[in-house]
């Protein structure tokens, strides 16, 4: 036998240290995850949907979540694929759109950090309806179906909130249904700028969320229209608009134009 082994063994002195040492590194990772776990209810906390709930069902939450982080332009589920579960988003942004069979793309929505997206399945049990894409680097977390069903089966509130989301969710889309089958695309242009304006707290001035290429297939229209109109918006007073910087100079003018009372020159 190897004598430095004969004399570790012959030295029980070394032990409390190999033994001391060994014992630091777990309590250092127990630590470090305790930690993390904490972050992520945190996170959860300030979530619309989990608004309200005990801190005990937000860990229940942080207990089944799982982190997931997507590049820009990574595809994080398609049309037809099984509704395992849905995400939140935590940083960057997500869109979900639908392709017609010539390749067409029409954005139904776009979700940023704290909203919800691919949630029907969680009641319906079946596929996604949509594609999603990350629009940028994204961090969202992911909730599985089978073990979000038994926490709301715990607690019906989380139901309650659900159900809130995809009210709200279900009147945007009445809106945007409404806006490409009635509306000419000055008004669905002028309705969405004043959407985007009441997302921000009614704020006169704000960004577009998107690229103008993909704002004008949102909008049923192309890049050249959408070009023009907004040029047409700024010359009657309507905005101002430099790049993707808006700023809204008449509300009033902007809202007959998105309700149809009056139209563009």
């Amino acid at each position: 036998m190897d004598e430095n082994v004969l004399i570790q063994v012959k030295h029980p002195d070394s032990f409390p240290n190999f033994f001391g040492r060994r014992l630091f590194v777990v309590r250092e990772v127990c630590s470090e995850q305790r930690h993390e776990k904490m972050e992520l209810t945190r996170q959860i906390s300030v979530i619309p949907l989990f608004e309200g709930l005990p801190p005990g069902q937000l860990a229940d939450l942080a207990a089944i979540a799982l982190e997931k982080e997507f590049r820009r332009g990574r595809t994080i589920f398609s049309e037809g694929e099984p509704g395992l579960g849905f995400y939140v988003v935590i940083s960057g942004r997500v869109k979900i759109f639908k392709l017609s069979p010539e390749g067409k793309e029409q954005i139904l929505h776009l979700f940023g950090p704290g909203e919800p997206f691919g949630e029907a399945p969680v009641f319906e049990g079946r596929s996604f309806p949509a594609h999603a894409v990350a629009l940028d680097g994204s961090r969202v977390l992911f909730f599985p179906r089978p073990a979000f069903v038994e926490l709301i089966k715990k607690n019906p509130s989380l139901a309650l909130n659900m159900l809130a989301v995809l009210s709200r969710r279900l009147r945007r889309f009445a809106a945007l249904i409404d806006d490409l089958s009635l509306k000419e695309v000055p008004g669905r242009l002028a309705a969405h700028l004043l959407y985007l304006s009441e997302r921000e707290d009614g704020k006169d001035e704000f960004d577009l969320e998107i690229p103008k290429n993909q704002l004008a297939a949102m909008l049923g229209t192309i890049p050249e229209t959408l070009s023009r109109i907004l040029t047409r918006m700024a010359q009657q007073g309507l905005i101002l608009s430099e790049g993707p910087r808006i700023r809204i100079s008449d509300r009033k003018g902007m809202r007959d134009l998105a309700e149809g009372l009056s139209r563009l020159p």
